[in-house]
């Protein structure tokens, strides 16, 4: 049967399971977007800025596991794409990007609009070829599907105008293949046995997890159990390992929290659980460490590796268990779960007490608050930066909720975008944005997209007026803060205007009542919350060179005349910094 190229790659996306494609019309992506039109089964979500459909399609992979798909027009259409895309790449989440191109004649004379897509999207891609003519799209695309599914990752698919415009003979061709199941990697039997040895001979077992763990939560809390050993995570581990789990001791990393750092440096062996944690910082160098992930390339980047173990972390507990002798002697175990519950009263639970009158209001009482009164299942997206610091010590995980993030990117703006992914995905779900205002801000547009569809989301704000991790990067390295404030902006009101219920939190005492009003509401609704400027993050382990740039940057700052600003900080911060 003779369609048009558009037609045929749009029934090839819909045969694999696209329920939509998130994008921006454009002259030359206008022959797909019309082919969605008149494609049952298959819908076209005008977003206000291609970034955010990249976005928004990584996260409706990451919440169904599903392939999902964008669109930006030639040259800055789909330049734009290119953040959200290194997003879902690194996220290993199944994208395909199509990105339309100039007229097939022009290509290679500078024509406006002229960029060349297919090797831009090189580099955040497992799969990028151009389309130049029509007999070349059933197999292209179905290649692109394939990559995108099996890697899994950004399949990006260039398409000139013109031949989207064209006849394709796609009589008795495939539309996709058949997607299989996904295989078990087991690992070899020596290498097991040769980890199982360590672990028996060691007297202080420490295991870190990471996301490579989902769907061994059991089989990690039995090993810990045998092994007597305490269990830390990594941000993207969280939710995979830390609920219902009694060896818990928080997590390492800039953003951490808890005794992980202490477990980890005081075990005879470390073992890094589905993990490619890239803070060589906050690992040991002089502990025997061994390793077991599902990808080789993983194994040893990172840090010393005494003992690899290449395969999945399902089936390497399974053959691991059987072979390894309880211990009896638990008292490392022990001393780093007293240390866990005395740093996350001391420190971590600082802000959480007698604040209900403490104005601004304190970021670490307001991630209680809505982790109190979000649903079972929410799906929490949350902006890079000082959210990413909130939820991950205060959100609680229980294995039913998602916490999606630009954890490995590590871009602004993420939230509003992802949660526009995931709440298309799941609209009967709780879906709930941690946006920071200056992430907010720079795709505010996100909003009127919100709007028009009527989604769900809750998007509550963080307000403090100010880049808080940035300001903390510049004074752990010695500079007094610098361009990272901004006006102060009635989030409400701007919400209110595009006919998005909001309300506006200045005094604690309102902020319960208000998220669970909020939470509560059908619609997308808008919760913008006055915070605290000076609360920053400490990190669970401060180095003596962070102390020396945080001591100069703070004598800079009083030099300067902030000697407010000075005690500010040191009054929202004291309380939360670590001691032994």
């Amino acid at each position: 049967m003779a369609r048009s190229v558009a037609e045929h790659l749009v029934n090839q996306l819909v045969a694999a399971g696209v329920e939509r494609i998130y994008g921006i019309v454009g002259d030359s992506l206008n022959p797909v977007v019309d082919a969605v039109r008149r494609t049952p089964g298959i819908d076209w979500v005008h977003v206000r800025h291609e970034e955010a459909a990249a976005f928004a399609a990584g996260a409706e992979a990451e919440v169904t596991g599903k392939l999902t798909a964008c669109a930006g027009s030639c040259g800055p259409g789909n330049l734009h794409l290119i953040n959200g895309l290194y997003d879902a790449n690194r996220n290993k989440v199944p994208v395909v990007a199509i990105a339309s191109h100039i007229p097939s004649d022009q290509i290679g004379t500078d024509f406006f609009q002229e960029t060349h897509p297919d090797r831009i999207f090189t580099e955040c891609s497992v799969f990028s070829e151009m389309v130049s003519s029509p007999d070349q799209v059933p197999r292209v695309t179905r290649t692109a599907i394939q990559h995108a599914i099996a890697e899994p990752g950004v399949a990006v698919i260039t398409l000139p105008g013109d031949v989207a415009d064209q006849p394709v003979d796609d009589a008795g061709q495939q539309a996709v293949v058949p997607t299989p199941r996904h295989a078990r990697l087991v690992p070899d039997a020596a290498d097991v046995t040769a980890l199982a040895e360590a672990i028996n001979n060691a007297d202080k077992v420490t295991l870190f997890v990471g996301a490579g763990a989902r769907g061994a939560h059991a089989e990690v809390l039995e090993l810990a159990d045998l092994a007597a050993a305490p269990i830390g995570h990594s941000l993207r581990g969280k939710e995979v390992i830390q609920y219902d789990n009694p060896f818990d001791v928080g997590m390492s990393g800039l953003l951490g929290y808890g005794a992980c750092v202490d477990a980890m440096e005081g075990a005879d062996l470390l073992v890094l659980v589905g993990t490619d944690f890239p803070y060589k910082a906050f690992l040991p160098q002089d502990v025997t460490t061994a390793q077991i992930d599902v990808d080789a390339s993983h194994l040893g980047r990172r840090t010393r590796l005494d003992l690899p173990v290449h395969g999945d972390v399902k089936e390497t507990m399974r053959l691991l268990i059987p072979q390894i002798r309880r211990k009896t002697d638990r008292k490392f175990l022990e001393r780093m779960l007293k240390k866990q519950r005395d740093m996350m009263t001391k420190v971590v639970g600082a802000y959480t007490r007698n604040v209900e009158k403490m104005r601004p209001i304190h970021p670490e009482y307001a991630a209680v608050l809505l982790d109190e009164a979000a649903s079972e299942d929410a799906v929490f997206t949350v902006d890079t930066g000082m959210c990413n610091v909130w939820a991950a010590r205060y959100l609680t995980p229980n294995g039913r909720r998602r916490v999606i993030g630009s954890f490995l990117h590590g871009s602004m703006a993420n939230a509003l975008p992802h949660a526009i992914g995931a709440a298309f995905a799941e609209p009967s779900r709780q879906v709930v944005a941690l946006a920071g205002d200056g992430g907010l801000s720079m795709l505010l547009g996100e909003l009127i997209t919100m709007r028009t569809y009527n989604l769900p989301i809750k998007v509550v704000v963080f307000n403090n007026a100010t880049l808080g991790m940035v300001k903390l990067e510049m004074i752990v390295e010695g500079l007094p803060s610098h361009g990272t404030d901004s006006p102060a902006v009635d989030y409400r009101r701007l919400a209110m205007s595009l006919g998005i219920p909001a309300v506006r939190v200045e005094d604690p005492r309102d902020l319960r009542r208000a998220l669970k009003d909020g939470l509560r509401r059908e619609g997308p609704a808008l919760i913008d919350i006055v915070t605290d400027p000076n609360a920053l993050s400490i990190p669970p382990s401060i180095t003596s060179g962070q102390i020396r740039g945080f001591a100069t940057a703070v004598t800079k700052q009083v030099l300067g005349g902030g000697m407010g600003e000075v005690m500010a900080m040191a009054r929202s911060n004291l309380r939360n910094v670590p001691r032994p």
